[in-house]
């Protein structure tokens, strides 16, 4: 089976992060990853960047109250299209077999789902993260299932298990939020009682749900796919540049190629590497340049430049224009 390698960036994500009383910037910073991260248009997360990032949030939120956090913050908004699409379905089973199909393009992991005479059995597990699946995304993952049970269908419903590699040192408040009390195990997973399984979802929406499956299994069937090597070359960039590595040599390191092989990939693709470097950087002084709290000096220390002047007369050659003279026309436009 297919695994993805790189996970697309949601809106959801900000809202998500912010009403946990999160700073999303902050957390950008400390994961590593690019600042402009969530305002970017389809951008994606690769399999290290995605833990990095959880990793940025465990340490800021605290393990051990992280999972409660998402679960008290988890809203319809928050919802990625593979979640909001799931809602549409007209129970907890069927909702949670169209989930594991499309679990691989929310993150690295996998939902099996077992639905027996008794009960419905979710395990869940992640791959890409040398130690495992982290504590707290484990605990996560199956507070955020049980949360979408009950968003589904409006009412308490209680697992019938719940089984985490390690149980949190408190347990009261997840004996509270569960309804019954996690145990020590493997696989993760949260198991449903039957009734509770077929139980009506009333966000259920046969209309919603074929306006979303395409996609998705477009999506799907993308998971294979090679990107070219501009954006290769683009996605390595955007993360040098504001550290001042994006030399050639650099970025064919980083791409496990050689320069040449870099080089002439890029012409088949009709570009070179300085081009790839000049419109990454021109892309990111315009978006911002939006931001009237953004100086130019900080700017054209994101893009890599030494000093500002130097970032001035490029805007210029690219654009017959000065940063600022663009700036103040974004703002007169608004």
């Amino acid at each position: 089976m297919k695994q993805a390698t790189h996970f697309s960036v949601q809106p959801g994500w900000r809202i998500l992060l912010t009403d946990m009383g999160l700073n999303p910037d902050h957390l950008l910073r400390l994961a590593g990853l690019p600042a402009d991260l969530f305002a970017r248009k389809e951008a994606t997360v690769s399999t290290d960047q995605y833990f990095s990032l959880w990793q940025a949030i465990e340490e800021t939120a605290g393990a051990a109250s992280l999972p409660l956090l998402v679960g008290q913050a988890i809203s319809v908004e928050a919802f990625d299209p593979p979640i909001f699409a799931s809602l549409c379905s007209p129970n907890l089973n069927i909702a949670m077999q169209r989930l594991s199909a499309f679990k691989k393009l929310i993150g690295p992991m996998s939902l099996t789902v077992d639905v027996g005479a008794t009960m419905t059995a979710i395990s869940v597990e992640c791959y890409g993260n040398a130690g495992g699946i982290p504590k707290s995304l484990a605990l996560t993952e199956l507070v955020f299932l049980t949360q979408l049970v009950r968003v589904g269908t409006r009412q308490r419903i209680v697992p019938l298990e719940i089984v985490v590699p390690e149980t949190p040192f408190n347990l009261a408040p997840y004996v509270d939020y569960f309804g019954v009390t996690p145990k020590s195990g493997a696989p993760v997973r949260v198991s449903f009682a039957h009734q509770d399984g077929i139980r009506p979802f009333l966000t259920a929406n046969d209309a919603m749900w074929e306006y979303f499956e395409p996609g998705l299994r477009k999506r799907l069937s993308a998971l294979g796919a090679t990107a070219s090597m501009s954006e290769r070359v683009r996605a390595v960039l955007l993360e040098g540049l504001p550290a001042s590595e994006y030399s050639i040599e650099l970025v064919a390191k980083n791409l496990a190629v050689s320069k040449r092989t870099l080089q002439r990939q890029l012409s088949e693709e009709s570009t070179s590497f300085t081009d790839v470097l000049n419109t990454t950087r021109l892309q990111l002084a315009q978006h911002y340049l939006r931001s009237p709290s953004v100086s130019q000096g900080e700017i054209a220390y994101l893009l890599g430049f030494q000093e500002v002047n130097s970032f001035i007369r490029a805007f210029k050659d690219w654009t017959g224009n000065t940063p600022g003279a663009y700036r103040d026309e974004i703002q007169s436009m608004r």
